[in-house]
């Protein structure tokens, strides 16, 4: 928590990566350029890359490596804008307080109604990415169990939801960066094995190329599988961190082109692949059309074990919100058992704080319990959620801000990015909830 001009209290919605050393006001990064190409890779690398072998399926092979190419283009883009935003403000006034959250971001375009939408975008998305994480959990677990339980993947969902509690009252995210690393490396090894499988196929000669669709019949999978394409791409909000932690900035923009180049190439490998290895049997999760050896079990429960322990770092940033909101209330402040000043709180305060992570964990978990398929979720968060925060609003910021400046062409592209995201938000949220 932090106060803003004017002295108005506002909730943080920077999204708190372990791996990012911490700083206060405008200061040069201590991180190298090769630290924050790995920070990069870890803020936006997530689960998500698993589902895109369905999108695949679902778009056709060359839609989705158009798709998987525009989005990931547009996202690189629009972080830039967001810079671009940022230093126009630093060189306007450099005596105000520095711009240091997307939600701050908000506040200098639109005043509150832009921090309040800005980090309730945030928030929801944060809430559907934890979401994301249970739902992929619990098909996994049960992909491996099922032939041992009667239970559904619901029910692996909430058998882990006690962990996740306990977790959720460690204060210092920094024990748990090794995780997040350790689900990237399974995630590697999960697209490895998919990879092995795909070759081993060929060479057996066990599919046709022709029979693999380049752009689906079905018009409705396309928007679809752009959603699960833009959901890939998370951790747009973390773009002021990363940059504010490097120690040459004026480097950023180049570093941050090379591992966008290099993410994309990757994605659009691994969905081509993963749909040629598996076709119209391709299932949401990738991982699940893996053979059930000890390789591939493996790697399903490494999967597993990294997430249950890289949970807590998604839903961070929701706790901080929702505590900050429980401090700022008047009978948290003037409650004598609770608070000792607006500063501190006694045992009862923070009891009732992690009853408070408690219960949210258990709402993420019953919401996840009814969601259908981590492909239809991912493409809804994807298509609604991330194309509002990674497309729309910085393109309405950058044109509020620089928009008197920009020449005829930048101010269509901003306009076109706008009001294709707004369409594509609409659009996709259809087709995600319908079906395809």
């Amino acid at each position: 928590m932090r106060r803003e001009e004017g002295g108005e209290n506002h909730m943080s919605n920077e999204i708190e990566n372990p791996l990012l050393p911490k700083s206060s006001g405008r200061v040069t990064g201590t991180a190298s350029a090769a630290q924050t190409l790995g920070n990069i890779i870890v803020s936006i690398v997530g689960t998500g890359v698993l589902g895109l072998p369905f999108a695949f399926r679902v778009a056709g092979w060359l839609a989705g490596c158009l798709g998987v190419m525009i989005a990931g283009l547009s996202t690189y883009y629009c972080m830039l804008l967001l810079i671009q935003c940022r230093d126009k403000l630093v060189s306007e006034d450099t005596s105000s307080t520095e711009t240091k959250t997307y939600g701050d971001l908000g506040y200098k375009c639109m005043g509150k109604a832009g921090r309040f939408l800005t980090e309730f975008l945030i928030f929801t998305s944060q809430c559907g990415g934890s979401v994301a994480y249970l739902v992929f959990i619990g098909q996994n677990l049960f992909s491996i169990f099922k032939s041992y339980t009667s239970l559904t993947y619901r029910s692996f969902i909430f058998l882990v939801v006690p962990v996740q509690i306990l977790l959720s009252w460690i204060n210092s995210l920094s024990a748990l960066a090794p995780f997040s690393i350790f689900a990237d490396i399974c995630n590697v090894l999960a697209m490895t094995l998919v990879v092995k499988e795909d070759v081993q196929k060929i060479l057996g000669g066990e599919f046709s190329f022709s029979d693999r669709k380049a752009v689906s019949s079905n018009i409705r999978g396309l928007p679809f599988a752009g959603g699960m394409a833009v959901f890939c791409f998370e951790g747009f909000g973390m773009t002021f961190a990363l940059e504010s932690s490097m120690r040459e900035r004026g480097r950023f923009s180049k570093l941050l082109a090379q591992a966008f180049t290099g993410i994309t190439l990757v994605y659009v490998t691994f969905g081509f692949f993963g749909f040629m290895a598996y076709g119209d049997d391709t299932k949401d999760i990738v991982t699940l059309n893996l053979p059930k050896d000890w390789s591939s079990i493996a790697v399903q429960m490494g999967l597993c074990v990294a997430l249950i322990f890289t949970f807590p770092i998604m839903v961070h940033p929701v706790h901080e919100i929702i505590e900050g909101s429980l401090k700022k209330s008047s009978f948290f402040q003037t409650h004598p058992c609770i608070s000792y000043d607006n500063n501190s709180t006694t045992r009862l305060g923070k009891f009732m704080i992690y009853i408070s992570r408690a219960i949210l964990v258990v709402a993420l978990a019953a919401i996840a319990s009814f969601i259908p398929g981590f492909g239809a979720f991912t493409s809804l968060v994807g298509s609604t959620l991330c194309a509002l925060i990674s497309f729309v609003l910085p393109a309405l910021y950058h044109l509020i801000l620089l928009g008197s400046s920009l020449n005829f062409w930048q101010r269509s592209l901003d306009v076109c990015i706008l009001l294709c995201g707004l369409l594509f938000a609409v659009n996709g949220t259809y087709n995600s909830i319908v079906g395809v």
